[in-house]
C-alpha cells in the first residue's frame, strides 16, 4: 500500500477513476451490446445478424398506441431491459405492466437490408391464444437517411388459438448492406497520377521560386527539360505525319537575287544603203 501513499499513487489513481467515469458515461463499460441477447438455439448466422443491430443496443424505444377505450405505451430495448423491466425485451404499460417478451428468448432472422427480432417467453394471455406465452416481433429496415427511426405498432394479432404475436417495425440503417466502392483500379491509378502531377508542378513551383529565386516561365519545373522535349516532340510529329518526300528536290525554283547582265543591243545600222 506504499503506492497510495506517495501524492504521485493519489493523482494516479484519481485519472483511472476519471477515465472509468468518461468512458462509463459514454456507454462503453455499461453494456455488452447484443452478447446480452440469448439466443433461443445458439448459432453463428443469428449471432451475426444480432451483430449487425449493435448500434441500436442498449436504447429504449417508446410508442404509444390506443385499441378501443384503452391506450396503451410500448417500450422496446434491444437486449437489455425495456422500461427497467428485469429481462424484457419488449413490455406493454397501461393500468399494469405486461412483458411480451423476453430477450433470454431471442431469435434472430435477417436479410440483405432487414432484421427480424423474436422475443419469446412474454406473460401468459389471460385468456387469448390457448394462453399462451406472449412473442413480439421487430421488424428492422434499412433506411439509410436515419440511425434509429421511430418504433411503430403495426398490429397484435390474438385472434386465434396459437402462434399469436405483437408485431412492431422500424426503420434503421444499421441494417443497411455495405455501399461496394464503384471505383476501378484504372481510376484509382489515374487519380494517383494527377494527385503525383500536381505535387510535382506545385512542389516544383515554389522550389524554383522561393529557393532558386527563378522568375517567369523559369518558375516551371525543369522547365529546360521540358522545352527541350517539346521540340523532339514536334520534331518527330512532323517526322512522322509530314506525307513530303523529303528527299525530293522542290519543285521550283528560287528567283536569282543577283541583278541580270544586260545583253548588248544590236544595231543593224550598217545594212542601210549608203
Amino acid at each position: 500500500m506504499k503506492v497510495f501513499n506517495s501524492p504521485s499513487g493519489w493523482l494516479f489513481l484519481v485519472w483511472t477513476m476519471v477515465v472509468q467515469l468518461i468512458l462509463c458515461g459514454s456507454g462503453m463499460c455499461a453494456t455488452d451490446g447484443t452478447k446480452n441477447c440469448k439466443l433461443s438455439s445458439e448459432s453463428v448466422f443469428e449471432r451475426k445478424v444480432l451483430s449487425r443491430l449493435e448500434p441500436l443496443a442498449q436504447k429504449n424505444l417508446t410508442v404509444k398506441a390506443k385499441n378501443g377505450n384503452e391506450n396503451y405505451t410500448y417500450v422496446f430495448q434491444l437486449c437489455g431491459d425495456a422500461g427497467g423491466v428485469p429481462g424484457a425485451g419488449v413490455i406493454q404499460v397501461s393500468s399494469k405492466t405486461t412483458v411480451i417478451g423476453m430477450y433470454n428468448a431471442t431469435q434472430a432472422i435477417g436479410g440483405s437490408d432487414w432484421v427480424m427480432l423474436i422475443y419469446k417467453n412474454g406473460q401468459k394471455y389471460d385468456a387469448h391464444c390457448s394462453k399462451e406465452y406472449r412473442k413480439a416481433i421487430i421488424m428492422i429496415s434499412c433506411n439509410r437517411e436515419i440511425d434509429m427511426g421511430q418504433l411503430k405498432v403495426i398490429l397484435e394479432d390474438r385472434d386465434k388459438d396459437q402462434d399469436c404475436f405483437y408485431l412492431f417495425e422500424l426503420d434503421s440503417s444499421a441494417v443497411c448492406p455495405t455501399i461496394q466502392s464503384q471505383i476501378s483500379t484504372g481510376s484509382i491509378i489515374i487519380i494517383i497520377g494527377f494527385c503525383l502531377l500536381a505535387v510535382y508542378l506545385i512542389g516544383g513551383f515554389l522550389y524554383q521560386r522561393l529557393i532558386v529565386g527563378a522568375k517567369g516561365m523559369e518558375q516551371f519545373p525543369n522547365y529546360a527539360f521540358w522545352v527541350e522535349l517539346g521540340n523532339l516532340t514536334a520534331d518527330g510529329c512532323d517526322f512522322v505525319c509530314r506525307s513530303r518526300n523529303r528527299e525530293e528536290p522542290p519543285a521550283y525554283r528560287g528567283v536569282a537575287t543577283e541583278p541580270l547582265e544586260e545583253e548588248p543591243e544590236e544595231r543593224d545600222d550598217h545594212l542601210l544603203p549608203m
